[in-house]
């Protein structure tokens, strides 16, 4: 998947009113908020990301509400290359 940001989780919400989702920001000079579901059709890990967690968030789109990625998954070794 191309165009993958890297973030850190910044918090976690277990019983948001949409499901459970996470807030991180990404580690770019913009410094970008973004939201995710943690959902299994958005996150594609087994265990739920803690609060410092490095992710790689795609798909962004720009809601009323802020930044959204449906696609998260943890920062993998081979991201680092």
């Amino acid at each position: 998947m191309d165009d993958l940001l890297r973030a850190v989780v910044q918090s976690v919400v277990p019983e948001g009113r949409h499901g459970p989702f996470a807030f991180a920001t990404s580690e770019d000079e913009r410094a970008l908020s973004v939201s995710f579901s943690l959902n299994q059709e958005v996150w594609k890990e087994e265990h739920s990301p803690e609060r410092g967690s490095f992710v790689m968030l795609g798909q962004l789109s720009r809601k009323r509400a802020g930044w959204r990625a449906a696609y998260a998954r943890f920062l993998k070794p081979t991201d680092e290359q």
